[in-house]
């Protein structure tokens, strides 16, 4: 297959291109549009493979979408391109909207303009668009609720949940009006080597190592499924190759953790690495102002996925997050420190 990633320098698609290329003999068409998250050398071995067709672009940019489309064919398209971090969007809601919102709009539009325009039978039948999103669109969940799961209401709550709801509507908006075949897939909070460090995980990293205040909103109870990002990769190609037309998938690891937990953790594997003589890591956690609107818990019911697609996340937390370390350990300009 040629399939056309979107966001392929990005943190989860990069990891997917990585899949991709090392273990499938399938050809990736990476769109990209380089922003601030966006790191060409996250694809590692891939910028030198004859599989991989990097092509620059913006998501929103309707003729360069089509002539991309058009000019590498592809069999199937895999939507991870988005702005992600909450923060962010809470600061800066418009660019959430332009790229989550009309990006997707614009690429399902793409798609369609080409999926029309196929001939072939074989191939049209089995073209499919693959969207990545997220649990957040579903809201929170208080201690004693049931995981997320397929066929949980909807209750985004911040500009970027909402943005991804939104596209998520869309989608299937455009299966079930124009026949277009759509997949979509939500996954909770995704960890692994090559995420910029703004995220929880990474910026905890370069906190402890740089041993500066290490910021935890609120009282550190907030609740997270974390999903290592090479797994999730496994479980996205799964769903685009085998998943069903019109479905959503859940993915997830089973591995809920606390705020708390997780930063504590974090400081104990580098002090076992590299000890401080002033003392444990812990010392610098500072508790500050929770965030606006700051969703209490996520977790996924990954059944589905586990069963459809005969596929079960490989890591356990405390296996993914030691080598999470280690990577970044050995790889420490990434943290800019």
């Amino acid at each position: 297959m040629k399939i056309l990633v979107t966001g392929g320098c990005g943190f989860i698609g990069s990891a997917v291109v990585r899949h991709l290329i090392r273990n499938t003999d399938h050809e990736v068409i990476n769109v990209d549009k380089m922003t601030y998250a966006a790191n060409v050398e996250a694809i590692e071995e891939a910028k030198y493979s004859d599989r991989h067709h990097l092509v620059k672009a913006d998501i929103s940019d309707m003729s360069k979408i089509l002539e991309v489309f058009f000019n590498h064919n592809p069999d199937a398209v895999m939507h991870l391109a988005a702005e992600s971090h909450v923060d962010r969007s809470i600061s800066g809601p418009a660019e959430f909207i332009k790229t989550n919102v009309v990006g997707t709009f614009t690429m399902l539009e793409a798609a369609r303009s080409y999926y029309e325009q196929i001939r072939n039978n074989e191939r049209k039948n089995n073209f499919r668009f693959h969207h990545i999103s997220t649990d957040e669109v579903f809201g929170a969940l208080e201690q004693n609720d049931p995981p997320f799961n397929e066929d949980t209401r909807y209750d985004p709550r911040s500009p970027y949940s909402a943005s991804k709801a939104g596209s998520d509507h869309l989608v299937r908006a455009w299966h079930h009006t124009y026949g277009l075949p759509t997949i979509i897939s939500n996954t909770t909070n995704n960890y692994g080597p090559w995420q910029f460090p703004e995220k929880l995980i990474p910026l905890v990293i370069a906190k402890a190592l740089k041993g500066e205040k290490i910021p935890v909103y609120g009282n550190g109870q907030n609740m997270r499924d974390w999903l290592y990002v090479e797994d999730h990769a496994v479980a996205l190609v799964n769903v685009v190759t085998q998943g069903r037309i019109g479905a959503t998938y859940a993915i997830g690891a089973r591995q809920p953790r606390k705020n708390i937990d997780v930063v504590k953790t974090i400081c104990k594997i580098i002090d076992d690495r590299i000890p401080d003589s002033a003392g444990s890591r812990d010392r610098l956690i500072e508790f500050v102002t929770d965030r606006v609107g700051h969703d209490f818990r996520y977790e996924i019911d990954p059944s589905r996925s586990e069963k459809e697609l005969e596929w079960k996340a490989k890591y356990n937390f405390e296996r993914g997050i030691a080598d999470t370390i280690d990577w970044y350990l050995n790889n420490s300009k990434y943290l800019d420190i």
